[in-house]
């Protein structure tokens, strides 16, 4: 019952305005509820503790929420205090700070807050089922079809080397693949739309599954991400780029200039997914032990083993 109470989509708004004919717009992203500017609000998680049970559970949602996103939060507002940046939104924070990587610097508590925000709209009990309409359409164009892009996040998530973030992206109509390392994101890229995410940092997962990574990237995959929150996000980008288009469009062209596909963003250069048997044993602690490529129909057998 819990499952189908929170199966709906969720709402989506998106940051920015609509521009008048002849002006190009702030590609738009999924307005999240932190607030116009600092102090930054935590916005709530559009479901319970228990509801993304067993994929992640009850214990590693509350520490995840309440201590590290609330943590990262708490620090970003006290660092905008009488800060030249307190009245500006997350986002132009975000991207006005993005040069300082160092531990604890405003530009990693930002990023995170809005990382972690966007995460959890990513998710959703009863997840995983492929999209329909224009989403699925471009997924065909640009991957191959679902169960491709669906193995390419899993390799994605599973090969990404320490504490990162694997996200789905959309520029100028098409799909792409980016790993970013530690705090960073796509958003701080003009034109990049993100339309889902997966944490790989260790927190996200390590309560449940420890040290095997891959079980953790399978069962969200297939079970918790938030495709028609994806779908929405997409369906305004496409909108936006056709508005950009007919702007940029002089009166006496005949047609609109063709979209060009943006270069790749950091797309895995890995083969096809490496994927631990549900049987094998560890021998040791931190042992992770890959088995050749499983096709799709091994996948789902192997996950109907882990549950």
């Amino acid at each position: 019952m819990l499952l189908r109470q929170f199966a709906a989509p969720q709402p989506f708004a998106a940051t920015g305005h609509a521009p008048a004919r002849g002006e190009i717009g702030e590609p738009a992203v999924p307005d999240l509820g932190h607030g116009p500017h600092a102090p930054f609000a935590l916005p709530p998680l559009p479901y319970s503790l228990r509801a993304l049970s067993p994929i992640i559970s009850a214990r590693t949602l509350q520490y995840h929420y309440r201590r590290h996103h609330a943590g990262y939060l708490s620090n970003l507002n006290r660092q905008l205090t009488g800060h030249p940046m307190a009245g500006e939104p997350l986002i132009t924070v975000i991207r006005e700070t993005r040069g300082g990587t160092e531990p604890g610097s405003l530009f990693n508590n930002a990023a995170q807050v809005w990382n972690h925000s966007f995460y959890w709209r990513c998710l959703i009990p009863g997840g995983g089922k492929p999209p329909a309409g224009r989403l699925a359409s471009a997924i065909e164009r640009d991957f191959g079809g679902f169960t491709a892009l669906a193995d390419r996040l899993i390799t994605a998530a599973t090969s990404h080397f320490a504490s990162g973030w694997v996200w789905l992206c959309a520029e100028n109509g098409y799909l792409s693949l980016q790993r970013t390392a530690n705090a960073d994101t796509p958003i701080r890229q003009p034109g990049r739309v993100p339309l889902l995410t997966i944490d790989v940092w260790e927190h996200a997962y390590y309560l449940d599954y420890q040290n095997r990574r891959s079980d953790y990237a399978v069962r969200l995959v297939d079970r918790l991400l938030n495709w028609p929150f994806a779908a929405q996000i997409f369906q305004t980008h496409l909108e936006q780029v056709q508005r950009d288009q007919a702007a940029l469009t002089l009166p006496s062209a005949s047609a609109p200039a063709p979209v060009t596909p943006p270069a790749p963003a950091s797309e895995p250069s890995e083969p096809a997914p490496a994927r631990e048997p549900a049987a094998a044993p560890r021998t040791a602690p931190g042992l992770v032990l890959t088995a050749p490529a499983d096709t799709r129909s091994a996948t789902f057998s192997r996950l109907a083993r882990l549950r």
